[in-house]
Parts: structure tokens; C-alpha cells; sequence
């Protein structure tokens, strides 16, 4: 069963690729949503997917890529939209 979720990075996460970070790791998991800056200086990423790929989405983004400082992850669920593969957004 799908469900969707909605998470709100925060700390230095904007200019380290954190975007393209998120992409491939939802990629590689199969899921569909999208990336994007938000103008506080957070990213915003949401996924579509299993509660067991969706969990594991979430254990990354708390990690984020070299170069980043995840200071916190805001989970919430979210509402199911029809998404087509993993996407960066302006």
C-alpha cells in the first residue's frame, strides 16, 4: 500500500547538493517526489512510496550528503498525489 510523506530539513542544507542527494536516494528506492529550497534556507522533500522505503528515505535524509549539517528532520504525513519518478523542483 502506498502512502506519502512530507519532510522539512533543516541546518546547512542548501548549496551542499542536498537536493540531488535526496534524488538519488529516493531513486534508488523506487520512489516518486520531489526535492526543493525553501526560502528559510530548509529543503523540503516529499515521497510517495511503501512505509518500509519511506522509513528508509527518511533514515538518509538524516544522514545527507558530505558536506551538509542536518540539524533536524520534520516528518508528517502527507497527502497522496500521483508523482512520476523523483524530481528536483525549483
Amino acid at each position: 500500500m502506498k502512502t506519502a510523506k512530507r519532510w522539512i530539513v533543516r541546518g546547512r542544507v542548501q548549496g551542499v547538493g542536498y537536493r540531488f542527494f535526496a534524488l538519488r536516494a529516493a531513486s534508488k528506492l523506487g520512489l516518486s517526489g520531489y526535492a526543493r529550497n525553501l526560502d528559510d534556507g530548509s529543503v523540503e522533500v516529499y515521497a510517495v512510496g511503501s512505509g518500509d522505503t519511506l522509513s528508509e528515505l527518511a533514515r538518509k535524509l538524516h544522514l545527507g550528503p558530505t558536506g551538509a549539517d542536518v540539524r533536524a528532520v520534520e516528518e508528517t504525513p502527507a497527502d497522496l498525489r500521483t508523482r512520476y519518478g523523483f524530481t528536483i523542483e525549483p
